[in-house]
């Protein structure tokens, strides 16, 4: 019978622990360390909220730089954040692929099929990431350019300042933040015929 009340003892314990003070370190955690007091990291363009910068969004329009296809829902949906399950031998997978492949070169005649960033006409894992390369970045910046009628090279430097680099150097690769990266366009060509 006393194995039995300390074994209860040291569950109740426990289940206090681990369901109020663990969280409760964490939440603690997270108001110090993280970013933004542990809130996430609104954007702001012309006084109004535009986004999340750690949830992707969907662009359309040639104005703007486009993120990786999402298979979240309806695209970027948070409440069904999920990929496709569909492997790369998959037939209705890669036909969805080489879709993408066409609609991307449409849009970007001046490369080759070879030269489509694989991350464009693929979706991510969650279907909400925020982030391209560098590399997809630089590859739309004749299309970006040309909608905008802005120099190559403007465009061009907005994408290099928009590059983040590498957590102390060497955890992760570098990237891009798709919608930083707009709102960055946006303010440098604020004209609105778009």
């Amino acid at each position: 019978m006393r194995n039995l009340v300390k074994s209860l003892r040291l569950t109740l314990v426990f289940c206090v622990f681990f369901s109020i003070c663990y969280i409760l370190v964490l939440w603690i955690f997270g108001l110090i360390v993280g970013p933004g007091g542990g809130n996430a990291e609104t954007l702001v363009l012309n006084g109004r909220v535009v986004g999340a910068a750690n949830v992707g969004q969907q662009f359309t329009k040639d104005v703007y730089f486009w993120g990786r296809p999402s298979h979240a829902g309806d695209g970027y949906d948070a409440s069904s954040s999920s990929g496709s399950n569909k492997g790369p031998t998959n037939e209705e997978y890669l036909a969805d692929v080489n879709t993408r492949i066409d609609s991307f070169l449409e849009k970007h005649p001046y490369l080759e099929r070879n030269d489509v960033p694989s991350e464009m006409v693929t979706a991510s894992a969650s279907g909400l990431d925020p982030h391209i390369t560098p590399e997809s970045a630089y590859v739309q910046v004749k299309r970006v350019a040309k909608a905008r009628g802005m120099e190559e090279g403007a465009v061009r430097s907005l994408v290099d300042q928009a590059v983040e680099k590498p957590l102390l150097g060497m955890f992760g690769t570098e990237k891009v933040n798709v919608l930083k990266l707009n709102i960055a366009l946006e303010k440098a060509d604020p004209s609105g015929k778009h």
